[in-house]
This record gives C-alpha cells, structure tokens and sequence, in this order.
C-alpha cells in the first residue's frame, strides 16, 4: 500500500524538495549570494542553479555548502563565527547571508507539495512512525507555516545538528539520530530524499529502504539511483499506486 518493504516501521523524510518546494526557494536564494559575492572576481562564472546546486550545496548544512561551492572556484574565506553579519566576508556571513534572503522568500508565501501530504496522511493512517530530518535551520518555521508539523513526530534539523555535534549529510548521523528518537533500528526506516547527499546519507546509514526523489529531471533519476536510491519517483504520492 505504501510501497515499501514490510520491515518498514518509520518514515524519514527530508524537507526541502520532498515535503515542501523550498528546494526551489533554497536554490533561488544560494543563486542571488553567489552571483552577488562573485561580481568582480576575475574569471569568475555565475552560479549555476542546476550543476553546482546539485553537486555543492543541495541538502548539506549551509556552512558546508559555501565551503564546497567555494572550493569548486578555487576560493577560501575566514570560517568567521555563527553570528557574523550577512555582511562579512567570511563562510558563516555569506551563510547568514543566504538565509536572510531566505527567509524574506518564505514569507512570500509556502505550500507543501499536495502528492508528500496525502502519502504523510497515509503512512500516519497506517501506523507508521514519522520524522522530518533536514539540513534547514528553519524546519519549524517550516513545517508550521505548511501546517505539516502535526503529521510529523519528530524533528532532526540544522539546530539539533548545531546543538548535538552531529555531522551533516551526506554523513549519516542526523536520519540515525531520527530513527534513534523513533525507537526504531536503521533496517526498519525508510529514507525519503530529493538530495545526493541525503541519498548517500540512507545509504551509509544502512537504511531499510532508500527512496529518491526526483522533481527536476535531466538524468537526475539516474545521478539518485547511482548515489544508492532503491527506488526513484516523481512525487511520493506515485508509492500509494504500486
């Protein structure tokens, strides 16, 4: 009915790009911060919303995403400190930097994808254990503003990430710690997951099932199979028709 294995007892879903379209909102955000931070550097191409989004920033914490992205172009800046101004030159301002316009986007306006809440409606129906597991520090903004967090048991975001010294995807830890807090073992969780990252997280956690997701296409579905999906789909609402 579910589409997933009968050893499957909890359900652990990514935010951004799974349950919610903020993936979109992410993207157009990291975008406007790098082009910005890179008018003026020599040789410097824009940011491209689709390669390097895909390979440097989607689904990592953020400060792990400047990092990576900047490394691609040959630049390193000063860690700086969590509270830096959106201002500073430093991987924690350009982070801040990124989510302040983050925000400003969110406010405009956030609906779930209508396919994520009726397959949480049917997991919740079914008995299944649920989590939301994201690299955001706005998770519960999130989920409260879309009116998910009632479907949702537990949540394993950038602050419990912070606040508990957890690594980020593409490590495992942060879907181990969710399954921990469901009082279930990785074999019995399944992963839901639109990132590279987050799918080789499942994948190294030794997840019971890994289920991608793609909503962008040009061989995305492949690049999820290829990081460990066990199955790929459009939306997660194409599970209830198996």
């Amino acid at each position: 009915m579910l589409g997933l294995p009968q050893r499957v007892t909890a359900c652990l879903f990514d935010l951004d790009g799974v349950l919610t379209p903020t993936a979109v909102i992410h993207n157009r955000a990291w975008t406007r911060t790098f082009d910005d931070f890179l008018k003026g550097r020599a040789g410097q191409r824009p940011f491209d919303p689709v390669g390097d989004y895909n390979d440097y920033v989607d689904g990592k914490p953020r400060e792990a995403g400047v990092r990576d992205f900047l490394a691609s172009r040959g630049i390193a800046l000063p860690e700086g400190a969590p509270d830096d101004p959106p201002d500073a030159q430093t991987v924690y301002g350009l982070g801040n930097r990124k989510n302040q316009l983050l925000l400003t986007l969110i406010k405009e306006g956030l609906q779930p994808y209508p396919g994520s809440v009726r397959y949480l409606h049917a997991v919740a129906g079914a008995g299944l254990r649920r989590a939301v597991v994201s690299s955001s520090a706005n998770t519960l903004q999130v989920i409260t503003s879309t009116g998910l967090a009632p479907l949702l048991e537990v949540r394993v975001d950038g602050g419990t990430i912070r606040e508990r010294g957890l690594r980020g995807k593409p490590a495992p830890d942060t879907f181990l710690e969710a399954a921990k807090e469901l009082g279930v073992t990785p074999e019995q969780a399944a992963v839901f997951e639109d990132a590279l990252a987050g799918v080789a997280a499942g994948r190294a956690g030794g997840f019971g099932c890994v289920v991608g997701v793609d909503r962008i296409g040009g061989g995305h579905a492949d690049d999820l199979r290829a990081a460990g999906a066990d199955v790929v789909v459009p939306d997660l609402d194409v599970l209830l028709e198996g």
